[in-house]
């Protein structure tokens, strides 16, 4: 029942089902669920309610429709977009500035990157300072590709957490930033400072040196806001729109 006392939607009832017996069948990405000629038998619905459950689970990045005479609904993994959205509606919604994406990042990475310094593996390591590199031999070149390499590094930590439930919330933050600050200008200094930044956090994460490693991205994330005050003040006190962020 909803908080109204109300039934749930029966397409959102079916949404659950589908996902639920998946689940409990040992399927996962990449695989094809019943067709839609089963699904309306096994589900005793009509094909309109179908239609519109299946729609609500491709909008949350759970499936993707296969086309073709053998396609269908096929299964995926949902990335941070859903999150990010939702989190940017809600915001929009609250009349709340972008400041409180960064101030929410400040308070939750720190924490993250402690737990990341004690669980990471040696792979992972290896894949944060692939990021490294690619932010060093972009220091002068793309722009994007730079923030890129920056996102990734960010998001590498967040899964390292081995709590997919911090991974999405830390990459759903992340996205909101990124794809707000894309746009402005990112100079040289800039560049040098969060290279250095995320040096250091690394190395304090290769000598598993959790208190260290939450001090420096603290720091990190500190320094960023405070130059975002200083260079963008209009943008950090702006509501970020949902129609011109995803």
């Amino acid at each position: 029942m909803t908080s109204g006392g109300r039934s749930p939607k029966a397409a959102v009832v079916v949404s659950q089902r589908i996902i639920q017996e998946a689940h409990d069948a040992g399927l996962g990405p990449g695989d094809l669920l019943p067709p839609e000629k089963v699904m309306v038998e096994q589900y005793q619905i009509g094909r309109g309610t179908l239609r519109e459950a299946l729609r609500l689970l491709e909008f949350q990045g759970v499936i993707t429709m296969k086309p073709g005479p053998r396609g269908g609904p096929v299964l995926q993994t949902p990335t941070a977009s859903f999150l990010s959205g939702a989190f940017v509606l809600l915001m929009q919604l609250k009349n709340a500035p972008l400041r409180a994406i960064f101030e929410a990042r400040l308070a939750i990475e720190p924490v993250i990157t402690r737990v990341a310094a004690a669980n990471i593996s040696p792979e992972k390591l290896d894949d944060i300072a692939e990021t490294i590199e690619q932010m060093r031999t972009e220091l002068n070149g793309d722009r994007y590709v730079f923030l890129d390499a920056n996102k990734k590094f960010h998001d590498i930590i967040a899964w390292s957490t081995d709590n997919p439930l911090l991974g999405y919330l830390a990459d759903s933050l992340l996205e909101v930033t990124n794809n707000t600050i894309v746009g402005l200008d990112f100079p040289l200094a800039r560049r040098k400072a969060t290279l250095a930044a995320h040096e250091a956090i690394f190395r304090a994460m290769a000598d598993r040196d959790a208190p260290a490693s939450m001090a420096e991205m603290t720091e990190h994330i500190d320094e960023y806001l405070r130059y975002a005050e200083k260079k963008f003040p209009d943008v950090l006190n702006s509501v970020v729109r949902w129609d011109r962020t995803f």
